[in-house]
């Protein structure tokens, strides 16, 4: 196990989520099957390519320093909180805790300690926070996009 699923047993993440906890050995093929299969499940950033979920999925990445820094697990105690609204609305959960990893979407997205970011499903940044935000506060601003506004009148 990696050290992040260590953490999310710590916190009981894995069994608000997904059963299969954070992915740690998914391959590029698989990735899109797993969340299909599992709107839940918490994918580490090493293994995931964002053009996987383009217009199928919205991202939401979470970084920090380490697993333990206050802002990530009270982002993920939010996150845990009110998941089948964050599956509804087709958002896949990323996590990256190891700056010295140099993942791509770390290196792409440049953050700074803590950093919550918001992709839309065209792979652009919607959102990039600071701080922790709460489900509400993120389903608000999806429900505000274009294209999840159309989903909503085509009853998607």
């Amino acid at each position: 196990m990696t050290r992040l699923t260590h953490f999310a047993l710590g916190l009981g993440l894995l069994g608000v989520f997904a059963t299969t906890g954070i992915a740690s050995d998914v391959s590029d093929q698989d990735v899109l099957a797993v969340w299909e299969a599992d709107k839940t499940h918490i994918f580490a950033a090493d293994d995931v390519d964002l053009n996987d979920f383009a217009w199928v999925a919205r991202p939401i990445v979470v970084f920090a320093n380490s697993e333990r820094d206050p802002a990530f697990t009270q982002q993920m105690d939010l996150l845990s909180q009110r998941p089948q609204d964050l599956a509804d609305r087709d958002v896949v959960i990323i996590v990256d805790t190891d700056p010295s990893g140099e993942s791509a979407l770390r290196t792409k997205l440049r953050p700074r300690g803590f950093m919550m970011v918001l992709i839309g499903k065209d792979g652009q940044v919607k959102l990039r926070k600071p701080l922790p935000w709460d489900v509400r506060e993120l389903t608000r601003s999806i429900d505000k996009m274009p294209l999840r506004r159309q989903e909503m009148r085509a009853g998607s």
